[in-house]
């Protein structure tokens, strides 16, 4: 039996402690920050704070204490909210031995260095570590119920990317190699951007041409930064790419969406996220990141930089739409 031991108790790392303890094969640590959710786990076998009426499995054993969670782990997953990944692992670093395999299933960029979740976790452990990001279109809740999904597992190693796909994968839940890490996190960090303004635009009462049109121009320019640096465009037509951001553009359970959704509907940012009590929408953190990131390779992110005038300017979406349409015309494959 593998030890693994998985670094966060929100919605979707309870949702992985789900689908890995339900394989009974494995021993699952779960480390969680919130006291009331040890004790959720403990007394119930379930997260009545993120993922409510999912049963935890009896494997899966629950802990706030680093060094209890990753004692003898084998695979140490990473799914804690982009923010909060260099603090997490400079305390949790001390307690990592060399053989271990780290999985990185945060969908985000660090905000002030505007770094991937692999790379921050390079930085902070002096790559002392193989490391892969876990990526696609997923929504936590779905996963713990065992509706069939898809995901891709990326490194430039082989054997990582291998074990992963192996422990991993069962009938409900598929598990796909790809040796490209920076398309496989940029895909899944830029979505959320475009989920937002898709949220907007159903907000704003607007139909399906405007979303079709936000979806495949949203993808347009998170292929152009994803290949300028170093992703390949092929990896965007996959789940980490357009899978996940169909996904998260048009489904009710995406918070990105929901965000945007209120934006649009008129309601003022520093309130929507007070009401989110605790959930993390990712987009809202990323949307600076990726413009910054973009103007220092010179990509043009027009959905992005009004998304992020929108959530840090006060701009007013219907504003911010008017303005994407009325761009200087261009060629569509420009």
């Amino acid at each position: 039996m593998s030890e693994i031991a998985i670094i966060g108790a929100g919605a979707w790392g309870t949702a992985l402690s789900i689908v890995l303890g339900r394989k009974q094969r494995h021993g699952v640590r779960l480390w969680a920050y919130e006291k009331e959710v040890v004790e959720s786990i403990r007394k119930n076998a379930n997260n009545s704070i993120f993922l409510p009426e999912q049963q935890i499995p009896d494997c899966v054993r629950v802990s706030e204490e680093f060094g209890e969670v990753v004692e003898g782990a084998e695979i140490v997953v990473s799914v804690m909210p982009s923010q909060h990944c260099r603090r997490v692992f400079t305390e949790l670093s001390t307690h990592l031995h060399s053989d271990m395999l780290i999985v990185s299933a945060t969908k985000g960029l660090e905000q002030q260095t505007f770094l991937r979740m692999t790379e921050v976790i390079a930085e902070v452990t002096n790559s002392r570590f193989r490391v892969g990001a876990l990526s696609g279109p997923t929504f936590a809740s779905e996963v713990a119920r065992g509706e069939p999904t898809a995901i891709a597992i990326a490194s430039h190693d082989a054997d990582l990317a291998a074990t992963v796909q192996r422990e991993f994968s069962d009938p409900a839940f598929r598990v796909y190699t790809n040796d490209d890490t920076i398309g496989v996190e940029l895909g899944g960090a830029l979505k959320n951007i475009i989920a937002i303004a898709a949220g907007v635009c159903d907000g704003l009462g607007l139909g399906h041409n405007s979303i079709a049109a936000l979806i495949t121009r949203g993808l347009a320019e998170i292929t152009r930064l994803a290949t300028a640096c170093g992703g390949r465009a092929e990896t965007m037509s996959g789940l980490a790419g357009l899978g996940d951001l169909v996904l998260t553009c048009t489904g009710a359970l995406s918070r990105n969406r929901s965000v945007g959704v209120e934006l649009g509907r008129g309601r003022k940012l520093p309130e929507i996220i007070a009401g989110m009590h605790g959930m993390v929408a990712e987009g809202v953190f990323t949307t600076t990141a990726a413009m910054l990131l973009a103007k220092s390779r010179g990509i043009e992110m027009p959905i992005t930089e009004q998304i992020h005038a929108v959530l840090n300017e006060g701009k007013a979406p219907q504003q911010a739409i008017h303005e994407l349409m009325t761009r200087t015309s261009k060629s569509e494959l420009a």
